[in-house]
Parts: structure tokens; C-alpha cells; sequence
């Protein structure tokens, strides 16, 4: 799935000769945390945080405080604190390649920009977790298996016609790659909360089936 499909389109940006007080002015007013820093010609320079306008300035003044620090605070510009040449991502990348780039970088979001480093958008955790969440069909009620299977061919096939037989419509299904040596595990999401029957067929198959709340993603990464 296309970043352009799940990013925020009509992104909320800001000059670089803002004021960080325009700054969070903006941030405040929206509800977001993160505000691309922009050319004329939305070509991207930086990016802004609501971490960095907190470093930057105190979060209260005291009566005592001194005004050549506020006056000095009023002159801060965004230029002055935002983070040059940031970390971005592509509108012709994956889904995938966001959360693998955010991971790796620990970034709360990613501008998005084409060829010529123009913002098209931005892609934030709260983007990527409403996405997965329509992927796998969460919003609709249903009840998550857990499947041990060998790592062979047409293991997944089984056990898909076997829950088809039973009438039973899929919200998605999951495959850990890693899990012992020689075994994957299956997580199919199924839309309904009936799900005895299956379970004894599946186990009848020879399958084994565990609580998914004892699985750990520790050994989803072991090789």
C-alpha cells in the first residue's frame, strides 16, 4: 500500500522566518506536534517539533523573569531551532517503508515529499495505525487465533479452506516468519466471536493452537 494512499494531505507548514511562537501557535490551534518548515515554493527545509519549541523556551514565565529573555524568545525564529534536512520518505514508498524507516530512525513522523523535495504530505504513527487497523478489519467485532504450523508449502492453504468450509469470513490474517526453527505462527483474524468449532477442526488437523496473548514478539525475530 502507497504512502499517498494513508499520508495527511494538505499538511499544515510553516516558513522558516516564522516566529517559534507562531510556531506553536499553530501547533496549539491544530492539535499536532510535528510542522514541516517550507520554502515559497513548499519546497522542504526543516521540520519543527513540539519538543524542540519546548527546549527552546520556558513553559511559564515567573514575575521575576527577564525581559531580555522573553524579548529574546519573541525573536526566536523557527530557522533557529527546527532540524535541517530532515529525515523523509517518498510518495512512491510503501506503508512498509515508513514503519521501517521510523522504527530505525525513532521518528514520531516523516514529510513526504517528490522528486524535487516539494511537500506532498506527512505520514505520522497515528497515519500508520489507522491504516493497519483498516487493513486488518479491527473495527469490525471478531476473535484472533493463534496457529503453530511447519514452515512448508500449503500450510496456509489448509488451514484457509478449513476455516472457509465453516462459513467463517476473514478480517485478515498474519504469518510470522520467525518464530522456533522449522514453525511459523499463523494469526488469522476472524469476523465472529463463535469460534469453538474451528478451533476443535483445527486442532483435529494436528494443528496447535495458542492463547495470542502468550505469544512474544521476541520470537517472531528468532532465526
Amino acid at each position: 500500500m502507497f504512502i499517498t494512499k494513508s499520508m495527511t494531505k494538505g499538511v499544515i507548514t510553516i516558513g522558516p522566518d516564522a516566529t517559534v511562537l507562531e510556531a506553536r501557535a499553530k501547533m496549539d490551534g491544530d492539535g499536532i506536534r510535528h510542522l514541516p518548515v517550507v520554502k515559497e515554493d513548499n519546497t522542504l527545509v526543516g521540520i519543527i517539533t513540539d519538543r524542540d519549541i519546548r527546549s527552546a523556551m520556558p513553559s511559564v514565565f515567573s514575575d521575576g523573569e527577564d525581559r531580555k529573555e522573553k524579548e529574546r524568545i519573541a525573536r526566536l525564529r523557527v530557522a533557529d531551532v527546527m532540524t535541517k534536512n530532515p529525515i523523509t520518505i517518498s510518495c512512491m514508498d510503501t506503508l512498509e517503508d515508513a514503519i521501517l524507516l521510523m522504527h530505525r530512525t525513532r521518528k514520531g513522523a516523516l514529510p513526504v515529499v517528490d522528486d524535487q523535495g516539494k511537500v506532498m504530505g506527512i505520514i505520522s504513527t497515528r497515519d500508520l495505525m489507522r491504516a493497519f487497523i483498516n487493513v486488518l478489519g479491527l473495527e469490525e467485532p471478531g476473535t484472533l487465533l493463534c496457529i503453530e504450523v511447519e514452515d512448508k508449502l500449503g500450510q496456509m492453504k489448509k488451514i484457509v479452506d478449513a476455516i472457509s468450509e465453516e462459513k467463517i469470513s476473514f478480517g485478515s490474517v498474519l504469518v510470522a516468519r520467525h518464530w522456533e526453527e522449522g514453525k511459523r505462527a499463523i494469526f488469522p483474524y476472524l469476523l465472529t466471536n463463535n469460534v469453538v468449532k474451528i478451533k476443535k477442526k483445527l486442532e483435529a488437523m494436528g494443528y496447535k493452537l495458542m492463547n495470542p496473548m502468550d505469544w512474544s514478539l521476541d520470537q517472531a525475530t528468532k532465526k
